[in-house]
């Protein structure tokens, strides 16, 4: 079953010519494994296909619209719970730490809460410790399928597919949070530019004693963490 986490992880990746030239072996994997739902195999299998098929320029027009447009969709983890405040960078601090701890490398430039470099973590991880690690993230992966499903984008397969993996349901209260935020529109690019005028995201140092692990993980992925910023005080300073 862990293949099929790399393989979500690859379909979440940003579209290349290699990416569209595996699609075929992919959808080989996701046929093959049994473990996984007829539902599951099917919406896996149609997002690969799509991918496979479209025009590459087009792909990554569509990939760049979506995710790097649109913060409400944006595929890094800690971006839903924490946005910009100082939080996130602890965060990142933590979950480094858990990479680290379970022997998984990543480059400098890499931002560990980015979802297809978790998924792939995952795919080396026990099948029932992926399943709960996923688990944690339920809410913000079901916020993101439904705002995809509002879009009419395939890509809402690929969170469908993980949802179905992922051991637990959303906690509903964190998704309505998540989903009461209002969404960004792609094609505002004033207001784009305006929403990521900050400061980048930076961690480093240690995480401290016990600081790893999946009870620390769900405690930095609780939505009710992320405060919005109050318009009135942002002028003030």
């Amino acid at each position: 079953m862990n293949r099929i986490y790399k393989v979500v992880s690859l379909a979440l990746s940003y579209p290349s010519a290699e990416l569209k030239a595996a699609v075929p072996e992919l959808i080989a994997v996701v046929n093959g494994e049994k473990k996984l739902g007829n539902r599951a195999r099917t919406l896996l299998s149609a997002l690969l296909e799509d991918l496979g098929n479209r025009d590459l320029y087009d792909a990554q027009e569509r990939y760049v619209s979506l995710f790097d447009r649109s913060r409400t969709l944006s595929l890094h983890l800690f971006e839903h719970v924490h946005g910009e405040s100082r939080d996130r960078g602890q965060a990142m601090v933590d979950l480094m730490a858990t990479y680290e701890e379970g022997g998984f490398e990543i480059g400098a430039r890499e931002l560990p809460d980015y979802l297809p470099l978790f998924l792939e973590y995952l795919s080396r991880r026990p099948e029932k410790e992926a399943a709960e690690l996923l688990g944690q993230t339920a809410h913000i992966l079901a916020a993101l399928k439904e705002r995809l499903r509002k879009r009419k984008s395939i890509y809402k397969n690929a969170f469908a597919v993980l949802e179905s993996l992922a051991l637990g349901k959303p906690d509903r209260t964190l998704l309505k949070e998540l989903l009461d935020q209002p969404e960004d529109d792609p094609n505002d690019l004033d207001a784009l530019d305006k929403i990521w005028e900050e400061e980048a995201v930076t961690f480093g140092g240690n995480a401290g004693e016990n600081a790893c692990g999946p009870d620390r993980l769900q405690r930095q992925l609780r939505a009710h963490s992320r405060k919005p910023v109050d318009p009135a005080q942002q002028q003030t300073h």
